[in-house]
């Protein structure tokens, strides 16, 4: 097979992947591959989903990401697609660098973030992964400190083929395109969670909040469980799952009361100096901002299906505010806007 059909190979899986939202939610996860000296891999703020309609691969040359990665500095270099783009590799470059397998799948599956987020969830993943080379990674920041802890999980178990990221989410390896997707379907299946919500809710809200000039109900009326559901609220007010949900939809979850009457309730809403993208009524459901963008949209999507999967005696390890801190003071204004424009492009 040549390149260019092994190239054509990884953009149809990432479109498979992307499309998932199980398994993907908007610019969250990449794929790469390697071919001969180069790493093909999914450029920043680009959607899966999108991989069949525009350019979303950066070549990459393997021999100075790994010179970069031994002087612990981050890759930086940008190439330009056809269309006279200027791409960015993706912050978890050197994560795909380190690994030595050809095909490699990063995806954001809520069914592994349920997981994830356990402070038990190594010892409980021992069962359902017997028989898989896998291996858990402590939750550390994406680019070179993930890079550093693959890479001791790797001097340990030279043949581990699947990661669970602790409050990130999973990466699957392999040999070809065919293998790390067969691999991967492997996982999810051992890894699935039934959710304690079905795919809609009965919403409590007045239908007047659609008439409110900064505030509306959510297209997909599922989103309602986080309010209705008292496990889902007890989750979300302990604090932050993983790093997305606080890069797009804010540090903390704004709750307010259902007794307050509507206008009220919007007040309080408005107050909030976050200005957040949605709110959780409580006992009610949940209202979302007119200017929510498709990436928000698709982020919230992902948290419900995630927190639909915990369950409400699970130990939760939350991402402490020391990580908080860290992770938003380095370029995430520009990754969401990365995203952002990357979600307009059909």
């Amino acid at each position: 097979m040549n390149c260019r059909s092994e190239i054509t190979e990884l953009l149809d899986l990432s479109a498979r992947i992307g499309r998932d939202p199980l398994l993907a939610q908007a610019s969250n996860g990449n794929t790469s591959i390697k071919l001969g000296g180069t790493l093909w891999i999914k450029a920043s703020g680009k959607w899966l989903a999108h991989a069949a309609d525009e350019e979303i691969l950066v070549p990459l040359r393997l021999a100075e990401l790994r010179l970069s990665l031994q002087r612990d500095l981050e890759f930086s270099e940008s190439s330009v697609n056809g269309g006279g783009e200027s791409l960015r590799p993706s912050i978890e470059t050197a994560m795909h660098a380190v690994l030595p397998h050809r095909v490699v799948i990063h995806a954001h599956s809520v069914n592994a973030i349920s997981w994830a987020v356990r402070q038990d969830g190594e010892e409980r993943l021992a069962e359902r992964l017997d028989g898989i080379r896998w291996q858990w990674i402590p939750f550390v920041p994406s680019g070179v400190p993930l890079a550093r802890s693959i890479q001791r999980a790797l001097a340990e178990s030279p043949d581990t083929g699947v990661f669970i990221l602790a409050n990130h989410g999973l990466v699957v390896c392999g040999d070809d395109c065919g293998g790390a997707e067969e691999l991967l379907r492997d996982v999810e299946s051992r890894l699935a969670v039934t959710a304690r919500k079905g795919d809609s809710c009965d919403c409590p809200l007045p239908a007047e909040v659609d008439t409110l000039p900064r505030w509306r109900l959510p297209e997909t009326g599922q989103l309602h469980a986080l309010g209705i559901d008292a496990v889902s609220r007890k989750i979300l007010r302990g604090g932050i799952l993983y790093p997305c949900q606080a890069v797009f939809l804010g540090t903390k979850v704004p709750f307010v009361p259902a007794s307050l009457p509507i206008p009220k309730m919007i007040e309080r809403c408005e107050s909030d100096s976050d200005n957040p993208c949605f709110s959780i009524i409580e006992g009610r459901g949940v209202i979302v901002s007119r200017e929510m963008t498709k990436t928000q949209q698709a982020i919230l999507d992902g948290l419900f299906h995630v927190v639909q999967r915990i369950e409400e005696s699970a130990p939760i390890r939350y991402v402490s505010d020391d990580e908080l801190d860290s992770l938003l003071s380095e370029d995430a204004h520009g990754y969401r806007q990365c995203a952002e424009l990357g979600a307009g492009r059909r």
